[in-house]
């Protein structure tokens, strides 16, 4: 297929993106209301035990106070702005306001190369600027597996209009005027604590976290305190802790609030969990099973640990020499060959001993569908000895975690029992 020049429409692909929110907004709101789930607007906050009053500024119509014998707090999170940074919401941003997409700036400064910054200098190479990021670890992708890194490294950074400055803190940003006045960044020595440069760009995305949405809630109506960053407490059931520590009856926290994994499923899975507890079904979510993914092209996804965290963990526990890794390229296999998407890898992190395994990652096309079949094995409490027999059909993707699994070994002989199935 020849084509000839290729452009594209800003407000087009903003107002998808807008109706797509909006879209996903009214369908989650109608599936509650036909649920029978009464939805009340407003700031919300604790007055007392089972006791939660809510309002509106200006508005004296809206608001009440409601009882209930179980409260959850879902409170979610807003970006992190570090000191020293002006935002405008122009040409120094978070998140929030570059899914809007007002305006694609020729030069975008990323402050943080976490998946927020990786998938937005995706969106932003893709669409024609050049992206420079700003990261205060030694190095770029500092939360990924160093190796998948180095591969993310070669196929997302190096062939774009990207570059990147380490080990370095953006201690002032400046706001500028599109087409007028450049943003004015000062950059930092990590280690030194000294200016060591100052950057002009056409605009800056603040992409270094999200802090926790919690003030406000009048927690100490409780006797709970939030910890340094705002972050509420919670045990591994997820209810509430006091001050001294101990579970506030029938107060739960859920999501970004309580800083146990910050992902939207892990919200939903915390919630059921929740829900179970409520019903007097003990349960308690494994958050190692919890997979993540980071949605940039190719995608990254994993579940777990980082190479570097199992042995880690293997040195404090006394088994370091029990820590294996199986691997697969994606060049080896048929779909992403056809596709003409080849360039990814497939990484499994195990125990040679016991066949447990503590983390998978992929990096390649549609990594964030196939690392499912990884995390319920995790959450199921499967082995490779058990998951190197499982059927994949071909061609399909999902053949690279099936050779990988494939390639594994451990020191005790598999026992493989095959089902009986009648006929």
């Amino acid at each position: 297929i020849q084509v000839g020049a290729v452009s594209y429409d800003r407000a087009a692909i903003a107002d998808h993106a807008n109706d797509l929110v909006t879209k996903i907004r009214g369908n989650l709101k109608n599936s509650l209301v036909a649920l029978g789930v009464d939805i009340l607007e407003g700031t919300g906050k604790i007055v007392g035990p089972h006791t939660v009053s809510y309002g509106k500024v200006g508005r004296v119509d809206v608001g009440g106070t409601l009882t209930a014998r179980n409260i959850i707090i879902a409170s979610g999170s807003v970006p992190f702005v570090p000191p020293g940074i002006e935002i405008d919401g122009k040409t120094v941003i978070t998140s929030d306001h570059a899914l809007k997409l007002d305006w694609i700036p020729d030069w975008v400064a990323i402050i943080g190369s976490g998946y927020i910054g990786l998938e937005f200098s995706d969106v932003y190479t893709a669409l024609g600027s050049s992206v420079t990021f700003i990261e205060a670890m030694p190095n770029i992708m500092p939360g990924f597996d160093r190796e998948v890194a180095r591969m993310a490294e070669r196929v997302l950074i190096n062939p774009r209009n990207i570059d990147y400055h380490t080990n370095v803190l953006a201690t002032k940003v400046k706001p500028g005027v599109p087409g007028v006045k450049p943003v004015e960044i000062e950059l930092t020595d990590f280690k030194t604590k000294e200016v060591i440069d100052n950057l002009e760009v056409d605009a800056c995305l603040v992409a270094t976290g999200r802090a926790p949405y919690t003030d406000g809630l009048n927690l100490k109506s409780i006797g709970v305190e939030t910890d340094r960053r705002g972050f509420i407490p919670v045990d591994e059931k997820m209810r509430v802790l006091d001050a001294a520590g101990k579970p506030v009856p029938n107060v739960f926290c859920i999501g970004d609030a309580n800083g146990k994994l910050m992902l939207a499923h892990a919200a939903s899975a915390q919630g059921i969990s929740v829900v179970e507890n409520i019903c007097d079904r003990s349960h308690v979510l494994n958050h190692l099973s919890v997979p993540a993914a980071c949605f940039t092209h190719p995608e990254v996804a994993f579940v777990g640990m980082t190479e570097e965290q199992a042995r880690e963990k293997a040195k404090e526990q006394g088994f370091e020499d029990k820590i294996v890794v199986a691997k697969t390229s994606f060049k080896a296999n048929s779909k992403a060959l056809a596709e003409k998407e080849s360039d990814g890898i497939c990484k499994v992190v195990y125990r040679k001993d016991t066949g447990e395994i503590l983390g998978v990652w992929i990096m390649g096309l549609h990594s964030a569908d196939m690392i499912h079949e990884a995390s319920n094995a995790i959450a199921t409490g499967q082995t490779v000895q058990t998951l190197k027999y499982n059927v994949h059909a071909h061609p399909t993707l999902s053949e690279v975690l099936d050779e990988t699994f494939k390639q594994t070994h451990v020191d005790v002989p598999t026992v493989h029992k095959q089902p009986v199935y009648s006929t």
